[in-house]
């Protein structure tokens, strides 16, 4: 059901300790159990699993292949390898015979990197000393220190000025610009106030490497032995990838398959056991019992007993939702994940956010750009590196890329909505450009509806509190607690009431003479009340009520946000086409500066305000009439394979082919 998270059950299972090392493979393979520590009654009865002396073993190969696989390059396509049990495993880690090498080969290249480190450090260090004509070899004596550093002209004299006498400084200038490169001999004695001064002033002082010749013939020497550096790791490369070409699918094949040991061995330490049998016990998605039951029966020949185990434990979540709107269920993690018995909001929020957002920007100009923007985020930003630094670190800080994408993702269907809404009202970056062009007149402009925009905006609001309260009375009745039942309704006949009963008074409508239906607001209102403080309170339900008005009023924000945005545009439009418009250059520059510098700051308003206050609307006001959220996410045991066999497979230890579930 996609408004709630997949039901979970806790199940166990009972098996013999001769299937153990099989049970957990398919159960790996099939990722749908998330195992948990024994239940103390089970516990009771058998003592903790310690694993077996191999689990050392399987450690210490797991270290040695996770190595080589690091040092080979990868190559070839992955032909999936079959292990029947971990001796298999074992075995084929016995017949590779490369360590050796591969590890001779990686130390060297190591070295060789380190040392080509140092050579394009020191070159780039010779480049800025071409002003020093003598042998490098005078700047080394063990009566002074030699630095390089480089500085604004000016900040020279303060420098010399700033050291003490016995640092007995020694400059020697490059040419002079903007900024000198420099040489600064000094004193041992004067070497930490020299560090003083310069950190002081925020220059980088560089040791000068030890070198002999001039900086001409250290820079042809240094360039000749980059040259057989590079050589010589591309060697090294070319002898690894010739390795690679040979053994990578089985290093790759062994290293999965340990590191499939290596998860076994964790679930291990929460099984119990006795002599002869071991016990288990896991969350298991409702749908997916039966198939566990049969694929583990088949993999054992009918050797285990399962069992339900009773218990209070708030389950862990999954949610299920379709493609589409799987995409927001980034938001909705972002807020709290729900637990795994409440309502899962997902559906909702990805329905209700792009109306909300697409109301409140409300422009097709706007909606243009910022679909245009979403597209090339998720696109992977293309060109990204041609932008300002400060714009780049800026967008990190708010999120990370996945993120933008989830976030762009979600937006383009309030883009869209935006973009249609823009064209039926004609709102094109502020200007009326369809009125200009063709005489188009707008069945309504938001600048002159208020009054009907705000009373849209007080209908949604009651129909989504409206709707936060029956999910919270239904919540209430599934977890048996009849007052929160009696509490939800009073909340959404007293909303219906206050609501009807305030356009009323607007009208003037206050008798039963002047409106039928008068009395019975006035009903809602007052048996609302009631039902609010009986399943309440009289505290937490004099609270509720207000909490039902201002929630109700506080959708009224969608107007009052498409609004700043319209008359933002609008003074911008204003004041920039005004100054354009005046025929003289200055004014027509300024003009053009201020419509496109105020028009980019919409467009980012038009992304935060809307975005943001859209989801609020949804997180306050909608979700705290159902929603306790801190759900604890499923976590199911196993991975995907890539250079194994699956014991789901044909053949392999679980029999019969299966599907394993998506991750």
């Amino acid at each position: 059901m996609v408004l709630r998270p997949i039901r979970m059950v806790k199940v166990g299972f009972l098996g013999l300790r001769d299937d153990e090392e099989r049970v957990l493979t398919v159960l790996h393979d099939l990722r749908v159990v998330q195992v948990e520590p024994l239940s103390p009654d089970a516990m009771a009865e058998l003592a903790p699993e310690r694993g077996s002396e191999t689990l050392r073993r399987v450690g210490d190969e797991t270290l040695r292949f996770r190595g080589l696989l690091s040092a080979l390059p990868a190559v070839g396509t992955p032909v999936p390898r079959r292990f029947d049990s971990l001796s298999d495993v074992f075995a084929a880690a016995e017949t590779v015979p490369i360590d050796a090498e591969v590890g001779g080969l990686k130390r060297d290249d190591d070295r060789l990197l380190t040392e080509q480190k140092a050579v394009d450090d020191t070159l780039q260090l010779l480049e800025h000393l071409t002003f020093y004509p003598d042998r490098l070899e005078y700047l080394r004596s063990p009566n002074f220190l030699a630095f390089y550093s480089e500085a604004p002209a000016e900040l020279l004299s303060t420098l010399r000025d700033a050291l003490p006498p016995e640092a007995d400084a020694q400059f020697f200038l490059g040419p002079v610009a903007e900024r000198v490169s420099f040489l600064v001999l000094s004193r041992p004695a004067g070497a930490d106030a020299l560090s003083r001064v310069a950190q002081t002033h925020g220059l980088r002082l560089v040791g000068i490497p030890r070198l002999h010749g001039t900086v001409a013939e250290e820079t042809a020497t240094l360039n000749g032995r980059r040259t057989h550096i590079a050589a010589r790791r591309a060697e090294i490369a070319e002898r690894l990838s010739s390795i690679a070409r040979e053994w990578y699918p089985t290093v790759a094949a062994i290293d999965e398959a340990l590191e499939i040991e290596n998860r076994k061995a964790d679930v291990v330490t929460r099984l119990g056991a006795s002599r002869a049998t071991f016990a288990l016990e896991a969350w298991v998605p409702a749908r997916d019992v039966e198939r566990l039951k049969s694929v583990v029966q088949s993999a054992t020949n009918g050797r285990t007993y399962f069992y339900d185990v009773p218990t209070h434990e708030e389950p862990p979540t999954l949610m299920s939702n379709p493609r589409g709107i799987r995409r927001f269920e980034f938001f909705i993690r972002f807020y709290s994940l729900p637990q795994g018995t409440e309502w899962d909001p997902t559906l909702v929020f990805a329905v209700v956010f792009p109306i909300f957002f697409g109301f409140m920007l409300g422009d097709w100009g706007y909606g243009l750009v910022i679909l245009l923007i979403s597209l090339w985020m998720i696109a992977g930003f293309p060109g990204a590196r041609y932008l300002p630094k400060f714009g780049r670190n800026f967008v990190k800080l708010i999120m990370g890329p996945k993120g933008m994408q989830q976030l762009a993702y979600a937006l383009l269907p309030g883009c869209v909505l935006a973009i249609a809404l823009g064209l039926f009202w004609d709102e094109f970056f502020g200007f009326k450009l369809f009125a200009a062009l063709f005489h188009y007149s707008a069945p309504l402009d938001p600048a002159k509806n208020v009054g009907r925009l705000l009373l849209f905006a007080g209908y949604v609001g009651l129909g989504m509190v409206t709707l936060g309260f029956l999910f919270g009375a239904l919540k209430e009745y599934f977890h048996h607690h009849p007052r929160g039942v009696v509490a939800k309704v009073g909340g959404i006949l007293f909303a219906w009431g206050i609501a009807f009963l305030g356009l009323s008074v607007i009208y003037k409508q206050t008798s039963f003479s002047a409106h039928p239906l008068f009395g019975v607001y006035l009903g809602l209102v007052v048996s609302g009340l009631v039902l609010l403080v009986g399943g309440e309170g009289i505290q937490m339900g004099m609270m509720g009520l207000i909490e039902v008005v201002s929630h109700i009023l506080s959708y009224t924000r969608l107007v009052g946000i498409l609004l700043a945005s319209v008359i933002l545009a609008l003074v911008i439009n204003t004041i920039g086409g005004g100054l354009a418009l005046g025929g003289t250059v200055v004014g027509i520059v300024a003009g053009l500066v201020i419509i496109v510098i105020g028009q980019s700051f919409n467009v980012i308003v038009g992304v935060f305000e809307p975005g943001i206050q859209g989801a609020r609307l949804i997180f306050v006001e909608y979700f705290s009439k159902f929603y306790s959220g801190n759900g604890k996410p499923f976590h199911p045991f196993g991975a995907p394979r890539t250079y194994t066999v699956s014991s789901l497979a044909e053949g392999g230890a679980g029999g019969p082919i299966v599907r394993a579930p998506e991750a």
